[in-house]
């Protein structure tokens, strides 16, 4: 008989908001409780473990109050059921559930459309769009369990001001709601893989990009709206998607970076569904875009793609097409020319480095690069980079008795089973 996963819930949130061991968490909850005015409470690895478990017994009142402060997620989101169950609690009870929180999407708000009340000031707009722009600079290093809720929750209020609000103050808050849900939806996708709930908040965000009339923002956001069925082998849908995008970009003055990073998604889905030739040619024909240059600027919100980032896609692109040296040469290109900032990304092309390394046979260079992803993983978080290792172990299967690729496992297996922690 298999052993029973446990609470994988708890184990992905716990991953996800960078406390990479039981203790590590226990120690989080300890220190933390007297910030939120909570005296005396002492958490130990056992009861981590015991709440990881098949069966995890309901936490105290302050102990749940602590674990959702720092999982950023309610009670039933992690795994654990109430004593008084779903549907009912006891009569006279006092105990309350945890509200579920944005993580899960059942608080995603709807994006209003004008109301004729106007009572927020001109700036609010500006202000609004000050935070938004701050949380899209965070990105690149605080814990993506830590951002969401904050993220989501500035959604929120965007979507509570927007009726109140008059153009053309209204015109800028609705785009950087847009940039928001956005901002919310890349973070669900890429760092916390929940696809389905990535849909649903770029949906929303697709309606605030309407509602501030912003084509380009519109195309950009379908363009990630193409991932989920790319990485899915759904080229149909991918591609659909992928028409839509352009279409928007044509009604905007879009940038020659802009246009480029169109064609690196479609080439991405292209790879993921099984046509690396075709994939190729998008890059190709991506390169002499940003060659051509173009008149218009890129919006600033488009700070996850350059011209490296385009290389990336390159070598990912030669890695699965079996152009294992030009992938090797691009790689390790892209890996010294990538900006101190572009940790997540390191880490996904040191993966690629190691899965080039395994392709062609050489499982000591392809652990080694595998190393030292799990090293910058250890720092900064990002569940795609992860991917790319467990595939690279898994390729890694007739070498697994040597002891390069035992010393890859005995690190892989030290963040608390991250492989099993992560599927759902």
């Amino acid at each position: 008989m298999s052993r029973p996963a446990g609470n994988t819930r708890l184990k992905s949130a716990r991953l996800a908001a960078g406390y990479n061991s039981q203790q590590a968490l226990a120690d989080a909850i300890t220190k933390t409780a007297p910030k939120l005015g909570i005296r005396g409470l002492a958490v130990g690895v056992r009861q981590i473990r015991r709440w990881e478990s098949a069966t995890p017994p309901w936490p105290q009142p302050d102990v749940h109050r602590v674990l959702t402060h720092l999982l950023g997620q309610s009670m039933e989101d992690l795994g654990f059921t109430p004593p008084w169950g779903t549907e009912s609690r006891p009569a006279g009870s006092t105990v309350r559930s945890t509200p579920r929180t944005p993580l899960t999407g059942a608080r995603l708000a709807s994006v209003p459309a004008q109301a004729g009340v106007t009572r927020q000031p001109v700036t609010v707009g500006k202000d609004f769009e000050a935070v938004t722009r701050s949380h899209r600079h965070l990105y690149w290093s605080v814990a993506p369990a830590v951002l969401h809720p904050a993220v989501l929750e500035h959604a929120r209020l965007g979507c509570a001001l927007l009726p109140e609000t008059a153009n053309p103050a209204r015109q800028t808050l609705a785009g950087a709601l847009a940039e928001s849900y956005l901002l919310a939806g890349r973070i669900e996708f890429f760092d916390l893989r929940q696809p389905e709930q990535s849909s649903e908040t770029l949906l929303r965000a697709l309606q605030a990009a309407g509602e501030a009339d912003d084509p380009l923002l519109g195309s950009a956001i379908l363009a990630h709206m193409a991932f989920a069925p790319g990485w899915a082998d759904d080229r149909e849908t991918a591609i659909e998607r992928m028409m839509a995008a352009r279409t928007y970009a044509r009604r905007g003055e879009a940038s020659a970076e802009l246009w480029a990073w169109l064609d690196a998604v479609e080439a991405e889905c292209e790879t993921r569904c099984g046509d690396p030739r075709a994939a190729l040619r998008l890059i190709h024909h991506a390169e002499d875009v940003l060659s051509s240059g173009s008149e218009h600027p890129t919006p600033d919100w488009l700070d996850w793609f350059s011209r490296v980032r385009l290389s990336a896609f390159k070598g990912n692109t030669q890695l699965k097409a079996g152009h294992l040296p030009q992938a090797r040469q691009t790689l390790q290109e892209v890996l010294e020319d990538l900006p101190p900032e572009s940790d997540k990304q390191r880490t996904v092309v040191l993966g690629d480095l190691a899965a080039v390394e395994a392709a062609d046979s050489h499982p000591e260079a392809a652990c080694q690069y595998a190393v030292q992803a799990l090293d910058q993983l250890a720092i900064t978080w990002y569940a795609t980079g992860m991917e790319r290792i467990r595939e690279v172990r898994r390729t890694l299967a007739p070498w697994q008795n040597e002891q390069c690729v035992r010393d890859l496992d005995d690190r892989l297996y030290d963040w608390g089973t991250t492989v099993s922690a992560l599927q759902r």
